[in-house]
């Protein structure tokens, strides 16, 4: 009774609010539809590696969600999403710091290897400790230790109460969770990443760079009757516009990715299926606080003030998204503040405002930030393009610099920049949301940011299960965020995934996702 009251209390803790957890006798197993066929995808989102541990971009995860599996995975009814076992078949709790977690028997990665607790173990703890460090590991540096029970047992232990967990154990945008081949970690070294070896329904065959990238159907996948494809090519396409066209024209089965501009038009075709709602995301302007102009709070306020979100969302999102006051987005039940329009939270234009602050900014000359921009991605350089005249109402002319994405992220992560637009995608929970991108020294913490309510909010509500509680903090941190502005919040997106009507079996989930376990095609 003690373990089963405490995974309930545990789960109403997380995003997915008091949706329980489906254990596996509540997946029905699926029938193969459809023998063979082969699919072929544009994807438009950057990939830079298909090493789960080490991957930034959800380009790359809905390719190695598609190798690779979870202790845990996202499940969608429409309305919500569950945490559901994957290689875990069951998951039982004998206290709120411990989680026993029972394997599936006879999984194997794709090397032949057996996918046991000892792998598991040792795939944890790489996240959690190894070398070079995991950018996922804040996911576990709770956890005190990994036991191999038995060969399919695992045991975590944690230092406290963990509520973020069940996402971070998932083996797409939780990541830390993903089980990878120690085998083939130890052979590819840092080539791991182009060489994956998962248990996922496919096998990776080849990586052709800026080409395409080339999985098979695994035979022995342990989910009955999946996957259905034999072959899945992902054509990469810097170019939206020429993904566009080969969807148009029949030449590719989906798209990953839709740009907003061409929404309504393929909507419109009735060849194609468009999947889409707006999901835990947010995009936001970054100022780096670690050198002038903006180590300057009152010059970032002013910013954050000085933009005009519904003629942005107009000009750059082609009027398709809702403003965003806080990072914190409408999927996220029991923590989305459904009155955040009217309840003085957050951040939002008012250009009066905005100017008062530039007056009480250190320096009162004009100023030309260096706004660095990348075509690539759905909204390319609008946002820049849009955002660059709304300041230079208060005295702000950024210098749009052009650039292709792989130098994009080199500039970003060397935080050698000014300003930068990104959209922030994926989320399931606000731990997400708001710790790796603003916890002081993390990984992801592109401004530089630091605030020491903000750092004790977001840690405290780590270890907190209540709902009520958790909300409360960070709502805290979300006030220290947008008071003093390492980025002017701007909106949450729909996230659009286009599929041909050949293509059968496309199950959506809200979290950016391309999962082709179940897919099948027709002729």
């Amino acid at each position: 009774m003690r373990a089963r009251f405490g995974r309930r209390s545990f789960l109403k803790g997380t995003a997915a609010g008091a949706a329980a957890l489906a254990l596996p006798g509540a997946w029905a197993r699926q029938a193969r539809a459809a023998e063979g066929g082969e699919i072929t995808l544009a994807f438009i989102e950057f990939i830079d590696t298909l090493d789960p541990h080490f991957t930034g971009f959800l380009g790359a995860i809905m390719v190695h969600n598609n190798i690779y599996n979870g202790l845990l995975k996202i499940a969608y009814d429409g309305t919500a999403v569950s945490f559901v076992p994957d290689l875990a078949e069951n998951w039982d709790m004998p206290d709120e710091r411990t989680h026993v977690f029972k394997l599936r028997e006879g999984v194997r990665f794709h090397n032949g290897d057996p996918c046991d607790a000892e792998a598991v173990r040792w795939s944890l703890e790489r996240v959690a400790h190894g070398t070079p460090t995991s950018p996922h590991a804040w996911k576990l540096n709770r956890m005190e230790g990994v036991d191999v029970v038995d060969p399919l047992t695992v045991r975590l232990r944690f230092s406290t109460p963990y509520a973020f967990l069940p996402v971070a154990l998932t083996g797409s945008t939780g990541r830390a969770g993903t089980i990878v081949s120690r085998r083939a970690v130890e052979e590819f070294g840092a080539d791991f990443g182009r060489n994956p070896v998962g248990t996922g329904p496919f096998k990776f065959v080849s990586w052709r760079e800026n080409d395409s990238i080339v999985l098979e159907r695994n035979p022995d996948y342990f989910e009955e009757g999946l996957p259905k494809l034999d072959r899945v090519t992902i054509r990469i396409m810097s170019e939206a516009s020429s993904a566009i066209a080969a969807m148009m024209s029949g030449q590719i089965d989906g798209m990953n990715e839709c740009p907003l501009q061409f929404v309504q038009t393929l909507t419109s075709n009735p060849n194609l299926q468009v999947f889409g709602e707006v999901e835990g995301n947010y995009s936001y302007v970054a100022m780096n606080t670690r050198r002038p102009p903006f180590d300057d709070v009152n010059l970032r306020r002013a910013v954050a003030f000085a933009i005009d979100r519904e003629a942005l969302i107009k000009q750059a999102f082609f009027g398709i998204g809702q403003q965003a006051y806080t990072p914190i987005s409408p999927p996220m039940t029991g923590f989305f503040d459904r009155d955040i329009a009217t309840s003085g939270r957050g951040q939002w234009f008012d250009l009066e405002r905005a100017k008062q602050f530039r007056a009480q900014a250190v320096n009162q000359d004009v100023i030309e930030p260096v706004f660095i921009m990348s075509e690539q991605g759905p909204y390319g350089t609008r946002v820049a393009q849009t955002v660059a005249p709304m300041l230079e109402q208060i005295g702000i002319r950024p210098k749009l610099e052009l650039m292709e994405r792989a130098a994009w992220v080199s500039r970003r992560n060397a935080a050698d920049f000014d300003m930068f637009d990104l959209n922030w995608v994926g989320d399931l929970d606000p731990d997400e949301t708001l710790y790796p991108e603003f916890h002081t020294g993390e990984n992801w913490n592109y401004p530089g940011w630091s605030n020491a309510v903000f750092d004790e909010a977001v840690e405290q509500a780590q270890v907190v299960i209540d709902v009520d509680q958790r909300r409360e903090l960070y709502y805290r941190a979300e006030d220290a965020l947008m008071d003093e502005a390492p980025i002017a919040i701007m909106t949450h997106m729909p996230a659009y995934k286009i599929i041909a009507n050949t293509v059968q079996g496309f199950q959506y989930i809200p979290a950016d996702l391309f999962n082709l376990h179940t897919v099948s095609v027709t002729s």
